[in-house]
């Protein structure tokens, strides 16, 4: 029988990111009904997951923990975690299909470029700039999927403030990580 309890989720950092794809179905599932229950719902199951996205790296570092099933599906679960959520989000009509198209056009591309570095044994650490994106992509999805106004806060309006930015910082670190690693396309 299954059990679910916090000791087991942080015996090892690989089930946080373990934890961070199996948010991504209930999250779907929540904004198929997109009302303020739901969306609050979603939004704090996403907070959750991103959280784990810093948690099992420092865990992972800290025990000694790297591997690398981690080193692969740890940046594979954050872009299925803001790629579907960002689908959701467009699906909805509450975000810009072209820019959820922009975004994940990025993420499927970097992540291609990943593999061929990983193959040549380079380092694939994401860089300051994949650090800002993801942090402004987070910052401007949880008030998206908030979405309702609480408290006379129009939450909607706060995340496209922070997409704008988040788009921008997109683009550019994925130009950024072509730029870093251009030598290994013309092999």
């Amino acid at each position: 029988m299954f059990s679910f309890n916090i000791k087991n989720l942080f015996s090892h950092p690989n089930n946080l990111t373990l934890y961070r794809i199996a948010a991504i179905p209930v999250i779907v599932i929540l904004l198929l009904f997109p009302n303020r229950f739901c969306t609050f719902m979603a939004a704090i199951l996403f907070s959750v997951a991103a959280i784990t996205d810093y948690l099992d790296g420092f865990y992972a570092r800290k025990k000694g923990l790297v591997s690398n099933f981690g080193k692969v599906m740890d940046p594979l679960a954050d872009k299925l975690l803001v790629s579907s959520t960002f689908i959701m989000l467009s699906s909805l009509g509450w975000i810009p299909a072209w820019m959820v198209c922009i975004i994940i056009g990025r993420e499927l591309a970097v992540t291609g470029l990943r593999n061929i570095i990983v193959e040549r044994k380079k380092d694939v650490s994401a860089s300051i700039l994949g650090k800002y994106k993801i942090g402004f992509q987070i910052a401007s999805i949880i008030p998206l999927l908030l979405h309702y106004p609480y408290f006379g806060i129009n939450l909607h309006a706060i995340g496209i403030v922070f997409l704008w930015p988040a788009l921008v910082l997109t683009v550019w670190s994925g130009v950024d990580y072509f730029m870093r690693f251009r030598d290994l396309l013309h092999d």
